[in-house]
């Protein structure tokens, strides 16, 4: 379980980056794998899912998740739609009190974020897709529709890091074609590789948006004792990965 040094400051939030320690998951998924959408046993799933509701002291049916497709799309928690099982969204954000909101990543940047001012809480899924087209304007958007008068901290939770996150020519032509600038976020490899830095490239655009970012700094990739992740998956030949769960909820 890994904390915001700035947001632990807040007392009428809570928030975890969890690692994939202390669940009920076995084999590639050990053990506290909160995929829903992985191939592990739904009920080990499920049971991990009660645990972290457990450790934020709500139902299961209080802790939000949305169904991630690297979208730019960001969706409002109310009475309305607060009881939506799988919101298709990379983002949420509320001002309900007594609800939890989960983003889950294996090498993608979990993302939290507080407006002091308003009590308005939100959780990003930021991979280099949705963070491209713009999940992190449009969250901010989000916040400014709520109230627009804000304050707004941002914590980058643990995702893949600069050094270990490899990309072709293809993707690093891609991006400079998006901008010039683009260029300060990546470093060369060799002749047919570059490396891109996710985390910069995200803190930049909160930045540009007038948040304040702090960083809980882990490598997703590196670290396999704490962490899931997708890329190193696929390098071992793996078949599936599991999912890392951040969190955020208003007392």
């Amino acid at each position: 379980m890994f904390y915001s040094k700035k947001f632990k400051k807040f007392n009428i939030i809570n928030h975890c980056f969890f690692s994939r320690k202390g669940g009920f998951s076995k084999g590639i998924y050990n053990s506290l794998n909160c995929g829903i959408g992985s191939k592990d046993h739904k009920k080990n799933v499920y049971k991990n899912l009660s645990k972290v509701s457990k450790i934020f002291k709500i139902s299961n049916s209080k802790l939000i998740l949305m169904k991630q497709s690297h979208s730019n799309k960001v969706i409002i928690i109310n009475k309305k739609n607060k009881n939506i099982k799988k919101l298709k969204s990379d983002a949420i954000i509320t001002k309900m009190k007594g609800f939890a909101l989960g983003v889950l990543t294996a090498d993608c940047a979990p993302v939290i974020l507080y407006d002091t001012r308003n009590e308005i809480i939100g959780c990003i899924h930021a991979g280099w897709k949705g963070a491209a087209s713009g999940i992190i304007e449009n969250t901010v958007s989000k916040f400014k529709e709520l109230n627009a008068d804000n304050k707004i901290f941002a914590s980058i939770g643990p995702c893949i890091s600069k050094k270990s996150y490899e990309v072709e020519l293809d993707f690093y032509k891609n991006f400079m074609s998006m901008s010039k600038k683009n260029s300060i976020y990546f470093k060369s490899k060799n002749k047919k590789k570059k490396l891109f830095d996710l985390r910069k490239y995200i803190e930049d655009k909160l930045v540009k948006l007038n948040i304040e970012v702090d960083h809980v700094d882990h490598d997703t990739f590196k670290d396999k004792n704490n962490f899931f992740s997708f890329r190193r998956s696929q390098k071992l030949h793996k078949n599936d990965y599991g999912r890392c769960i951040s969190v955020i909820s208003l007392i």
